[in-house]
């Protein structure tokens, strides 16, 4: 299946070259069509040589997910076509609260053969759609949504699209009857998801679970303790829906730029993105611009996504993106390839076991956005702190799990900060409905100067363990917002809350 967005050089001024732009499998949106379609519907791939049946959001060609043009209306039709209820939150999107995509917050999941109509604004940048059911997003339910910019037609370069995610042949129930939950603990118990968000009628989709610790998976943590990088084998990690046994070729020009859009829509797996031979400039995160940041290993955690800019060489040539998980040897990712470029097999394991990511905030740290929220007084700030046990699994957002949660209040137009506390030894990745927030600090130490915000603008942060990182944003709409940890075991066993905002 091709999965690439092939676009040639072109005049910034010429309007007739924008004919050549093609992307088969993520669907580009037509100016003049008044509303596009998304189908979710079940599909199958083919990994490692057997069948997989898997979930996907089809668009009117037949591919996967959305490209819309810069200024144009995120105007869609969704259908269900599963013989299971579903709904499909648009990630880093800010639409109105009852298109936000959480079911019973406040609309309904989508009944098999229902249809529902979608009509906003949409922010620039690269984000990406999924269920909000985890159960389901653990089934591959999730595609790319990427709204295009006025600079982006400007610039001289080809963009390339690429989602990650995590796969298995087993169900998600049985990967929680698999993880340690401890005496008296079911694989869906915890009266944690008892809302139509957590319903868990989907389709089996694998993986073999395990505790991480000591030299496979763990890594010495603070004081001697134990942090653990991931509780979950999969079977397959996929790029594109490929693995490296079988990777997307992508054609580039010799001499030619290169912006990939990389999307973190893996349910448990961190990845570092590695460009090899080729220097990287990091240039957004989370659909927001940042000062550009060199280097050739990046990383980032589920829901985040990253735009990574690449001068290819003069030469013929093929050079591997690679996705590295962390913690182990696995790795997937695609290869950019000259027309006379010779394409060299590749292991889909690696020498040595990928690195923690992020543990010290080194990475956040660095990051610059290239334009800030106002410079204001907060008028509330919140501490959240974050735990949970490996055994029991059990994950909390201020010592509770969902459904027995205590919500935060803010009113509309405050400017909060929220400084989350890690008090467990497994990274969350935190993700906010309807809005974006800018990292204020980290550590306990602000980015920049006191009281002045300079760190990325994100929607998605990466707490790791045992660590502090402070957010700022202003209040939205006047609704009720899903506040939780983007690792789907996590979010499962109740790792959610809600901000509430008043007039």
């Amino acid at each position: 299946m091709t999965t690439r967005y092939t676009r040639r050089r072109f005049m910034a001024t010429s309007a007739a070259s924008m004919a050549a732009l093609s992307l088969p499998v993520v669907l580009r949106a037509q100016t003049a069509a008044p509303q596009h379609l998304l189908r979710a519907a079940s599909r199958v791939l083919d990994i490692g040589g057997r069948a997989a049946n898997v979930f996907g959001l089809e668009n009117a060609r037949g591919g996967q997910g959305l490209i819309l043009d810069p200024g144009e209306r995120f105007s869609v039709r969704l259908e269900n076509a599963l013989d299971i209820e579903t709904m499909i939150h648009w990630h880093g999107q800010i639409p109105p609260n009852d298109q936000d995509g959480v079911p019973d917050a406040p609309m309904p999941a989508l009944r098999p053969g229902e249809a529902r109509d979608y009509d906003f604004a949409p922010l620039a940048g690269t984000h990406w759609m999924h269920s909000h059911m985890p159960v389901q997003e653990m089934q591959l339910l999730a595609a790319p949504l990427i709204v295009r910019s006025d600079e982006d037609l400007a610039e001289d370069r080809q963009e390339v699209v690429l989602i990650l995610q995590d796969f298995s042949f087993a169900s998600p129930d049985e990967l929680m009857a698999n993880i340690d939950h401890g005496p008296g603990h079911g694989a869906m118990d915890h009266g944690a998801m008892d809302h139509g968000a957590m319903d868990h009628g989907a389709m089996g989709g694998g993986m073999m679970s395990r505790m991480m610790g000591g030299d496979h998976g763990g890594m010495a943590g603070m004081n001697g303790m134990e942090m653990d990088l991931n509780d979950i084998d999969f079977d397959a990690y996929l790029a594109n829906d490929r693995t490296l046994a079988d990777p997307e070729i992508v054609s580039v020009e010799r001499g030619g730029r290169v912006k990939l859009r990389i999307i973190n829509a893996a349910s448990a797996t961190v990845f570092w993105i590695d460009t090899g031979g080729i220097e990287g400039r990091l240039v957004a995160v989370d659909g927001h611009a940042v000062e550009p940041l060199s280097g050739r290993r990046f990383g980032f955690v589920m829901g985040q996504r990253l735009d990574i800019e690449l001068d290819l060489p003069a030469a013929e040539g093929a050079w591997p993106i690679l996705a590295l998980r962390e913690g182990e040897r696995e790795r997937t990712g695609i290869i950019l390839a000259t027309p006379a470029g010779q394409i060299s097999k590749i292991a889909e394991l690696g020498d040595e076991a990928a690195p923690a990511f992020d543990y010290d905030l080194a990475q956040e740290a660095s990051l610059r956005a290239r334009a800030s929220l106002p410079q204001r007084a907060a008028a509330r700030r919140e501490m959240v702190m974050l735990d949970g046990t490996m055994s029991p699994y059990r994950w909390t957002i201020n010592d509770r799990t969902w459904g027995g949660h205590a919500p935060i209040h803010v009113r509309s137009g405050e400017r909060v900060e929220v400084m989350f506390h890690n008090m467990s030894m497994m990274a969350h990745p935190m993700h906010l409905h309807g809005h974006v927030f800018q990292v204020l600090g980290v550590g306990g130490r602000n980015i920049g100067p006191p009281r002045r915000i300079n760190g990325a603008v994100r929607d998605t942060v990466h707490i790791p363990p045992m660590s502090m990182v402070t957010i700022a944003f202003d209040a939205g709409e006047a609704a009720r917002w899903m506040l939780h940890c983007h690792h789907m075991p996590h979010l499962i066993t109740g790792m959610m809350t809600e901000l509430v905002v008043s007039v």
